[in-house]
């Protein structure tokens, strides 16, 4: 977690505010690690041997991939007419579909967790049931209720809310907070050198294929939201911004990176459409990255 805020804040500094006259969008778009590479990497890793050798080919695929798609920036950049908003739009909502088996598994694993510890009466997947289902409630309510500044962290509050209640119900434990070091920054490479598997790496690119569709309907949108006309040279900037912050995710620990439709609609909402402002946001990102606490 520690690797992926302090890589993220460094990521979303680099679209923000610019690296150099060709990398970086400079649109308020924070960049977060992509969810399309949840399922191709875990496949990855456990094709590899599993854990921490398995992380190994992972990280190396990553890396590849990242570097691929800063030099493909400008080619795939020349394909815009191939990507009208009912191709971005409908990709973001498969994906988004396809992703809620993730949050579903992990109901069903904390509560056949719960079970196994007979911590309580009730059946575990059940519990965890109640949890998600309450915690999604309370989003829905605050955001139905508030408005502005309140709605827009509606998630977080419901994040809170539910942990707050998990732990008054001893069901969640911050022991492991209180032994994590004050302060602590993620090493290069901490899990060994990389190690490149042909197969590996054409997952990845097939991800960061996906990835710059997603980045570019992100870039239309914010440039609509902004007033800004977009052009095929943005988009290229943009996706140089994702294959560079990919490529310094595969080293420091993290995994590929992709502008975040969420801040579009927060932009939106807020209507504060300064791009430093995202750029401040990173430098808080890359503090928290060194706050294992």
């Amino acid at each position: 977690i520690n690797a992926d805020l302090f890589t993220c804040g460094i990521a979303s500094i680099i679209q923000s505010a610019g690296l150099g006259p060709k990398i970086g969008v400079r649109l308020p778009l924070l960049q977060g690690v992509t969810f399309t590479a949840v399922s191709p990497l875990i496949a990855v890793g456990l094709a590899a041997g599993g854990g921490v050798e398995g992380l190994a080919t992972m990280y190396g695929s990553i890396i590849v991939a990242g570097i691929a798609t800063f030099l493909a920036a400008p080619f795939f950049a020349k394909l815009l007419r191939f990507f009208p908003p009912v191709v971005t739009g409908t990709l973001l909502t498969v994906m988004g579909t396809t992703l809620l088996s993730v949050a579903a598994n992990d109901i069903v694993a904390w509560g056949t967790a719960a079970a196994k510890a007979g911590a309580d009466p009730i059946p575990g997947t059940l519990r965890g049931l109640a949890y998600a289902l309450g915690t999604l409630a309370v989003i829905v309510i605050i955001q139905r209720i508030f408005s502005g500044f309140v709605a827009t962290i509606a998630v977080l509050l419901g994040l809170v809310g539910g942990t707050l209640v998990a732990w008054l119900l001893g069901d969640a434990n911050f022991s492991a907070v209180g032994e994590a070091a004050p302060l602590g920054v993620t090493t290069p490479f901490f899990f060994g050198i990389p190690k490149f598997s042909v197969a590996a790496i054409i997952s990845m690119l097939i991800v960061m294929a996906i990835t710059a569709v997603e980045t570019t309907g992100d870039v239309f949108a914010t440039g609509e939201v902004v007033g800004k006309r977009i052009t095929p040279a943005h988009i290229a900037n943009a996706l140089r911004a994702d294959g560079l912050s990919t490529a310094l995710g595969g080293v420091l620990n993290s995994f590929p990176y992709t502008c975040f439709a969420q801040n579009v609609g927060l932009v939106r909402l807020t209507r504060v459409k300064s791009r430093w402002v995202v750029t401040a946001a990173g430098v808080f990102m890359i503090i928290l990255g060194i706050l294992p606490k």
